[in-house]
């Protein structure tokens, strides 16, 4: 790999992690949304430049585009531009860094233990980010994990529908 690509996939890595880091600590909803935002092109920009097409286009437009609509809608519609103050829970910061080191800490040992014996990844088949080639797989291999995912988004879909419903015989 050259030293180029490596400067490019480091600096698109650091911007993931450090829109990832400014959603999780931006206090305010419409900033930490597009923080998010951010960080979808950006993955969809690795996606692009590892040879898969279709996914960062799909990337796009599904999250940062379809996504990213509704997170702003529902920040709109509940008027929670600003998320509230202090811990709800005593001690939810420090379990937080603990856990964070916890992390950090596995990162480390797996690379210092593991990092030696990594073998360099396959060649990307030319028909990875074909669309037939995705749909062939997705309803012949994939089908019943499809299948299940599309329950459960209705499932949530009428669970907001029948949560956001206001109750009409309130105002007679």
């Amino acid at each position: 790999m050259s030293i180029g690509l490596i400067l490019i996939f480091a600096t698109l890595g650091s911007i993931i992690v450090g829109t990832g880091v400014g959603m999780l600590a931006s206090r305010n909803a419409i900033y930490a949304a597009l923080f998010l935002a951010l960080n979808f092109a950006t993955v969809a920009l690795l996606y692009l430049i590892l040879g898969a097409p279709f996914i960062a286009l799909a990337q796009v437009t599904v999250y940062a585009g379809a996504i990213m609509v509704l997170f702003l809608f529902v920040i709109m519609l509940l008027g929670s531009e600003k998320m509230p103050g202090g811990e709800h829970l005593k001690g939810q910061r420090a379990l937080a860094f603990l856990l964070a080191a916890a992390f950090l800490m596995e990162i480390g040992l797996y690379m210092i233990y593991r990092g030696g014996s990594l073998t360099p990844l396959p060649e990307a088949v030319s028909s990875a980010g074909n669309p037939a080639s995705l749909g062939i797989m997705l309803f012949n291999q994939y089908l019943l994990p499809f299948e299940i995912t599309s329950v459960i988004l209705l499932a949530a879909l009428v669970g907001a529908i029948i949560l956001t419903k206001q109750d009409r015989s309130a105002g007679k």
